[in-house]
């Protein structure tokens, strides 16, 4: 069991690797992969299907091209393998933040489910966890000193997250000391967006039942336009995002009075 486990993390870390080097150089071969990972073109090409029928990368003759044209919505298992490095910095300084016996809520994603890993390591007696998100749960589910709480509703397989009137009406008899919330795009203007209408009303409500929000978002966020708004700005206490977001962002957020921590 320990053997097949630890199998599983390499072949996701490979693949979170190969999808960075897409990021930096758009194109990559099974060639070059071969042997920056000294394993087999077999196991590279099997990487690269894999990440091709998620929707990840476009398969070419002899390796795999970025997508240039990679669709708003993606599911939550391809979005794990962007940014990892990122989210692992943003994880740990969400972290800091959270004290012994409070409630927290997690959003769904992956940068809140990167927050839920590192609450593993905390050295608290106790702790409530909101979430609608079902792999958060599972991270936390064994863990003796985090009461558990999760919002019923319909499952939406794409991020593992559940919303719906029934999530809301729970929610809406719940309160947070601090909101976690991952969003897929973070316009000065417009403000928080995701691309679920569901999800977007859920999000909204998690703030209005939340004493401090902050917002955790990669700099790929920024500037970026979804369908369905969350709430404005002026909602949000603080940001926490990676030192790729540009100097005039930040300085335009913070004069707003939001305090922006760079991981």
């Amino acid at each position: 069991m320990a053997k097949t486990k630890q199998s599983r993390l390499l072949v996701e870390e490979r693949r979170r690797r190969i999808m960075d080097l897409l990021e930096a150089q758009e194109r990559v071969t099974v060639e070059e992969l071969v042997a920056r990972f000294s394993v087999s073109a077999v196991t590279i090409r099997g990487d690269l299907d894999a990440l091709a029928s998620a929707g990840a990368v476009v398969r070419s003759h002899g390796g795999a091209l970025k997508r240039v044209d990679a669709p708003e919505d993606m599911p939550i298992t391809v979005k794990e393998t962007l940014h990892h490095a990122e989210k692992l910095r943003i994880g740990h300084a969400a972290c800091q933040m959270i004290r012994d016996g409070e409630t927290i809520m997690l959003d769904s994603g992956t940068t809140t489910a990167e927050i839920a890993r590192q609450v593993k390591f905390l050295k608290f007696q106790s702790l409530n966890v909101i979430t609608n998100a079902l792999n958060i749960a599972m991270e936390l589910a064994n863990l003796p000193n985090v009461r558990l709480i999760m919002i019923g509703g319909i499952l939406r397989q794409m991020s593992y997250s559940l919303s719906g009137p029934h999530a809301e009406q729970t929610l809406r008899a719940l309160h947070a000391d601090r909101l976690f919330l991952g969003v897929d795009g973070l316009d000065p203007e417009i403000g928080l967006m995701t691309p679920d209408v569901l999800e977007a009303q859920l999000n909204a409500i998690m703030i209005q039942v939340s004493r401090e929000v902050v917002v955790v978002a990669d700099s790929t966020k920024f500037h970026r336009r979804s369908l369905s708004v969350i709430a404005k700005l002026d909602a949000v206490h603080k940001i926490i995002t990676d030192d790729g977001v540009s100097p005039e962002m930040v300085a335009a957020l913070r004069a707003r009075s939001i305090e922006v921590i760079l991981a």
